[in-house]
């Protein structure tokens, strides 16, 4: 079961650090695995329920990441082709 399902008495009350974001991260991976080695076998439904909580558990880390102080420089890429990519959803991305 995922970490993202905590009972309603104890949401807003958990700590948020490193360990939790990475465990999330790694179920996430353990997640994309199922969902690929199921859908590479023809059982999309079976599917249905891991992207449910791959989604859920992305949704949660932006908005623990929105939420964080930007304290942090942003992570750029070295790569120059990258400056001038679109982003993904049709809009060029403003700097």
């Amino acid at each position: 079961m995922s970490i993202v399902f905590v009972p309603k008495k104890l949401r807003g009350k958990a700590k948020i650090n490193q360990e939790t974001i990475q465990r999330l991260l790694d179920e996430n991976d353990q997640l994309i695995r199922c969902i690929t080695e199921y859908m590479q076998k023809g059982r999309a439904v079976e599917c249905v329920q891991y992207q449910q909580i791959l989604h859920r558990n992305i949704v949660y880390l932006a908005t623990i990441a929105d939420a964080s102080p930007d304290d942090t420089p942003p992570i750029t890429s070295c790569s120059p082709s990258s400056a001038s990519t679109p982003a993904l959803n049709g809009h060029e991305e403003t700097r």
